[in-house]
Formats: structure tokens, C-alpha cells, sequence
């Protein structure tokens, strides 16, 4: 076969430096619609960008030349760096150092579509480190308590 063809679906979780809730209902659409740009940039399809005050959730193909760390480092990168040049007064913005990245199946992409459209009513009872705890174990990855907040 001449070519590599591939179909690589992620949900991908980060959070706010120390969970700090600077993503505000005015930054929200504009922050999602920028890191959906990056992704674009990058050659990635996105598929949806969503979350609440604290983290996002991205879920979008990456293409194969794109490993999850760099499509990461990009996206915290790029869209900080906007913000603080977008809106001076909030200098304080910052990402967290680690994320979180699972595939997704085709068949999973609608249920997945459906979590990340619904983050501002799951939020109402779930807090962002009960989700990710919850993420992390689902997908039977290990974790160590001390390292996974900053």
C-alpha cells in the first residue's frame, strides 16, 4: 500500500492551572473556537470543544504525523499565549502541566459528543477532580493522588 491512512479519534481533558475557574462565560466561546483553530492549523479535525470554568474537553482527530504530547504542548501553548494578548487582565491564565487522553471508537463518537455538549449540567453535581478520578479509572489507568493535581 502506497500511502498510511488513519482514523485516529481523542478525548483529550485539561484543566486550569490549580483548577482556577478563569474560563468565564464570556472567554468560553471564544477560548473553544481558538482551540478548535489551533487544531485545524495542526491539520487535526475538530470535532468538539466544550467544558466549563475550570477545563476543557477536545475531542478531535489528529492526524498520524501528530503525537498527543505535541498536539497538547500546541494547543496549552497557542491559546494561553492568546488570551494574554487578547486580554491583558487576565494574566494570571495558565493550564496545568498533565492531561488526559483517551481514543475513542467510532461507535463511542456520539456518546462522547453527547458528555462534552453536556459539561455545564454535569458540573452541576460533579466536581472537574471527581471526572477525571472517574476518567482515570474507567480506562484503568493508574494514578498516584500527589501527582495528578497542580
Amino acid at each position: 500500500m502506497p500511502q498510511s491512512l488513519t482514523n485516529l479519534l481523542y478525548h483529550v481533558i485539561f484543566s486550569t492551572k490549580h483548577r482556577d475557574p478563569t474560563i468565564d462565560v464570556d472567554l468560553r466561546p471564544r477560548l473553544h473556537d481558538y482551540l478548535g483553530g489551533i487544531l485545524i492549523e495542526a491539520r487535526a479535525k475538530p470535532v468538539l470543544i466544550g467544558g466549563v470554568a475550570d477545563h476543557v474537553h477536545v475531542l478531535t482527530y489528529l492526524p498520524a504525523p501528530l503525537p498527543i504530547p505535541d498536539a497538547v504542548r500546541v494547543l496549552k501553548a497557542n491559546s494561553s499565549g492568546w488570551v494574554h494578548r487578547t486580554f491583558p487582565d487576565r494574566r494570571s491564565f495558565a493550564w496545568q502541566a498533565g492531561y488526559a487522553a483517551f481514543t475513542v471508537s467510532r461507535s463511542g463518537l456520539e456518546d462522547v459528543r453527547r458528555y462534552i455538549a453536556n459539561q455545564e449540567e454535569h458540573h452541576k453535581s460533579v466536581s472537574f477532580q471527581d471526572e477525571y478520578r472517574a476518567f482515570l479509572r474507567k480506562h484503568d489507568i493508574e494514578f498516584d493522588e500527589r501527582y495528578v493535581w497542580d
